[in-house]
């Protein structure tokens, strides 16, 4: 997979790059690019609001996201299993308990994305952003043997500076109402890889152990982030995208999180000066946990790194906002809401619900 994706990143680039040099010559479409503003401003502006898909054309600009996700209950290989089943699967990372005791049965994330875009020219982008994560998890605890009866309920969280990015986007091509980009950034995990909470253990007492990978902020790794970012108007008011992003480890570790491949489809659709539209689908692909730490070894799915990555499809729907009298260059808010359609997650994992991303976005 990752060869593929270098390969179409080559072609790309090559075919791409030899067609924007013939028309950085163009006096005439220059001309036409000038005349029709709204369009311009249309093709940079207009993407969902969860979606890092346009390019600034002047000057800073400052974005501001916050992302609420939530998972309920739990599936094997994309099935649905009931909490009864998952008792009676063993315990692979020890022999007591022999089975699997303690469920998760409700997880919350919250992101906070900060990023700041500046724009010494139309055609280059530098880029850099943080991000703050914070995760809840609901548990029950039962007992290893006699009947398995419920001991009771706990909750665990955490809470860090999660990563930190800087990178590049670069035009390759416009003409025609249509752009194409690209963006080559390095991102660093700069959250905790060992935070700890106390938990009911199966034997009914409280003990403080090092959270399972899940709930982890960080994974102390190193990552190169590629992508390849199509944008097309149509006729006056409709705006269809395309994206492709490739998200790899470069560092050793301990253990990390898998890379993981990503591609997005969507149309804009222009409601009315101050209002637009979006609809994509989302897919994403990613690899299971390498690695592991051997002190995380709780009789939970969440501590085995197996039960990581796989395949997901999701539907958003977004608005976004042009709020008073500001143009397309000024201030944008907007909300976008994702649901899985398709969930063929890798072994025991929680189901995933749904997904909130509200935004704002000011060019300076």
């Amino acid at each position: 997979m990752k060869k593929v994706f270098i390969a179409i990143l080559i072609f790309f680039g090559l075919s791409l790059g030899s067609l924007m040099a013939s028309d950085s010559g163009s006096h005439s479409s220059h001309q036409m690019m000038s005349k029709h503003k709204s369009t311009h401003m249309m093709l940079y502006g207009n993407a969902p609001i969860g979606l890092m898909a346009g390019m600034h054309h002047g000057g800073f600009m400052l974005s501001i996201k916050q992302g609420h996700m939530e998972m309920t209950d739990n599936i094997l290989d994309g099935k649905h299993i009931p909490y009864s089943e998952i008792l009676s699967l063993p315990n692979s990372l020890g022999s007591q308990p022999k089975n699997l005791s303690v469920v998760p049965t409700n997880m919350k994330m919250q992101m906070t994305m900060i990023s700041l875009m500046y724009a010494p020219t139309e055609k280059v982008n530098f880029m850099a952003m943080g991000t703050y994560t914070s995760k809840d998890m609901k548990l029950n605890s039962y007992r290893p043997m006699m009947g398995r009866d419920l001991l009771g309920s706990f909750s665990t969280s955490s809470g860090d500076f999660s990563d930190f990015s800087m990178g590049i986007l670069f035009k390759l091509k416009e003409a025609h109402g249509s752009r194409w980009h690209m963006e080559v950034s390095f991102q660093n995990s700069t959250g905790r890889s060992d935070t700890m909470d106390t938990v009911l253990t199966p034997m009914g007492t409280s003990s403080k152990i090092i959270l399972p990978y899940g709930m982890q902020s960080g994974d102390d790794a190193t990552r190169l982030l590629l992508s390849l970012t199509n944008v097309k108007k149509y006729k006056e008011k409709v705006v269809l995208g395309n994206q492709l992003k490739r998200k790899s480890s470069l560092s050793g570790c301990d253990w990390c999180f898998g890379d993981e491949l990503e591609y997005n489809t969507w149309v804009q659709y222009e409601l009315k000066k101050s209002v637009s539209l979006s609809t994509r689908i989302k897919f994403t692909h990613r690899g299971e946990i390498s690695g592991r730490n051997p002190l995380i070894k709780a009789p939970v799915q969440t501590a085995n790194p197996k039960n990581y990555g796989g395949k997901e499809l999701h539907l958003g729907l977004g608005v976004n906002f042009w709020p008073g009298k500001s143009t397309k260059k000024g201030n944008i808010l907007g909300i976008e809401v994702l649901k899985p359609i398709v969930q063929n997650k890798n072994n025991l994992q929680m189901k995933s619900n749904y997904q909130i991303i509200l935004g704002y976005e000011r060019s300076f």
